[in-house]
């Protein structure tokens, strides 16, 4: 796994500060860090005192109080690091699409999101506009935690409602 794709599935479920220490000082790769996630892209070299400063600037703008390793809703439990979905105490096995589906409605509660744009977080922009696949993956997450969690807005998108 290269450091990309460590960076784009640790966002999936943490806010932690990530920065990338890298030997690849290209425009392109640090646009590539930084759009997976990242907070900050450091070139080798560089010195320590760069590294702690540059690290502690990351814990300034971190916000631990965001940070909800478990979102409860009517008897929806949705555990952010197992990656461990419940309902009404049984546990419902997700695909990885459709966890990152529900993770991403839930942390946004109540906010409606585009259809684009959870195509972009959940995909990725290659995904942008392929509005079926998203319907798909909706009806099948769905039809395994119930209807009531998640809000339809014809055309435009979802919210999670719970």
């Amino acid at each position: 796994m290269i450091g990309i794709d460590v960076t784009r599935s640790l966002r999936g479920w943490t806010k932690i500060p990530i920065l990338v220490l890298s030997a690849v000082g290209e425009e392109d790769e640090k646009v590539r860090a930084l759009e997976a996630g990242a907070d900050d892209y450091v070139t080798k070299p560089f010195g320590p005192r760069e590294l702690v400063a540059r690290l502690q600037a990351a814990l300034r703008r971190a916000d631990p109080g965001t940070a909800d390793p478990v979102i409860s809703a009517e008897g929806l439990s949705i555990d952010l690091a197992a990656r461990i979905v419940e309902v009404d105490g049984a546990e419902v096995h997700l695909t990885p699409i459709e966890f990152s589906l529900l993770r991403t409605l839930a942390l946004n509660r109540g906010r409606l999101l585009t259809h684009r744009a959870l195509l972009i977080e959940v995909w990725g922009p290659e995904y942008a506009d392929d509005v079926q696949v998203l319907r798909v993956h909706m009806s099948n997450l769905r039809r395994k935690i119930g209807a009531k969690y998640i809000h339809t807005d014809p055309g435009v998108g979802y919210r999670f409602s719970a």
